[in-house]
């Protein structure tokens, strides 16, 4: 194995600040380490541009995209020739096996004699249409190493064929220095956070008929954007809600702790679909970091990551939802209770040093075989 081990990382998801501190607890564990990040990112929310915030002791530098926003088709100009002259042992690439992306990446990775390895979300079997479906084989047959997000994405992997080696680690963890417990609040209405895109199969418009049957005082803070914006305010005034019902947009990820600290309770009310259902849900983390008490439905991941530290709901179900709200709201000795389990669940299962070792130990694993 090399002295020094070299590791190129492209990932459009480190665009985004918080992500970021992994990096930095990869590159502490001696690991030589360039990331390449598009200057931005876009999605259902509008563009997420490049936020420099934990750069020690790695290289995190832009390379142009080109179909930026479009997920199966985007790829990077220049990508071979920054991998030419950084000379990695190991290239983590942060797609999903189906992506162009991800078969260029393989291609330049395999011209330059270093091991490759892929990372998926992909909870459910989907066959896609060609070309999508033959670049998925050619890359389960050819990368070196595949990391799942959760058990259930490695079981898809398995069932479409791949028999490389394999290692569930979830993409990104929390900093529990940032994301922590905050002071005890004054006087407030009991207030439920929502985070995320603005899309169907969230399921806010639930959450938004769930929050109108409450009683007392109340508030709902809507954090994200996405196509629904409209539809979910002309929802929250229809059931006479508007005026508890603060849409405040999409916010910079170093303004996300302050958020949590603003919140009394975190839902994720997910829809599964026949094309998706929730991969993780990374807020239930940063929220039970946070010491907030979460309520999540029975969408994909969701109950997993929740374990005993939060309210788990029938997924699409209003009253189950609107009743576990309550429970929050009327009872502060549940609300104590599930924020001190969901930040030990948080301390003890997601930390970015965590999943920083446990990738840098499948780096040490692939560059051993060089």
């Amino acid at each position: 194995m090399p002295d020094t081990l070299r590791v190129l990382m492209l990932s459009k998801a480190c665009v985004v600040g918080i992500y970021q501190r992994k990096l930095e607890a990869i590159a502490a564990q001696g690991v030589e380490l360039l990331a390449l990040v598009p200057p931005a990112w876009r999605d259902e929310r509008g563009e997420t541009r490049l936020e420099r915030a934990y750069t020690a002791g790695y290289r995190l530098e832009t390379l142009p995209i080109r179909l930026n926003g479009n997920f199966h088709l985007h790829f990077y100009r220049g990508l071979a020739a920054r991998m030419r002259a950084f000379r990695p042992h190991v290239v983590h690439i942060d797609e999903e096996p189906y992506n162009l992306a991800t078969w260029q990446a393989l291609r330049a990775t395999h011209r330059a004699g270093a091991k490759a390895l892929f990372f998926t979300w992909q909870n459910l079997v989907r066959r896609y249409p060609p070309p999508f479906n033959w670049g998925e084989r050619w890359t389960l047959r050819c990368a070196d190493y595949a990391l799942a997000g959760t058990e259930s994405a490695a079981a898809v992997l398995r069932a479409k064929g791949y028999a490389g080696p394999l290692r569930v680690i979830p993409q990104f963890g929390v900093d529990p220095a940032l994301f922590r417990p905050a002071e005890p609040a004054g006087a407030r209405p009991f207030t439920i956070g929502y985070i995320g895109r603005l899309v169907p199969e969230k399921g806010v418009h639930l959450l938004i008929q769930a929050a109108a049957r409450l009683s007392g005082d109340w508030r709902l803070i809507v954090t994200g954007g996405g196509p629904l914006e409209a539809e979910l305010r002309a929802l929250a005034a229809q059931v006479g809600a508007a005026a508890r019902v603060q849409f405040e947009g999409q916010l910079p990820s170093a303004a996300m702790p302050a958020r949590y600290a603003a919140l009394d309770a975190l839902a994720l009310p997910s829809l599964t679909r026949p094309n998706w259902k929730e991969q993780f849900g990374r807020v239930l983390v940063e929220a039970m970091a946070s010491g907030v008490p979460v309520v999540g439905s029975t969408s994909g991941a969701i109950p997993d990551v929740i374990g005993d530290a939060g309210l788990v709901v029938p997924e699409g179900d209003v009253q189950a939802l609107a009743g576990a709200l309550a429970r929050l709201q009327a009872e502060p000795a549940l609300r104590a209770e599930l924020a001190a389990r969901g930040r030990a669940r948080a301390l003890a299962r997601f930390t970015h040093d965590q999943i920083a070792a446990a990738t840098v130990q499948v780096y040490r694993e692939l560059a051993a075989a060089l």
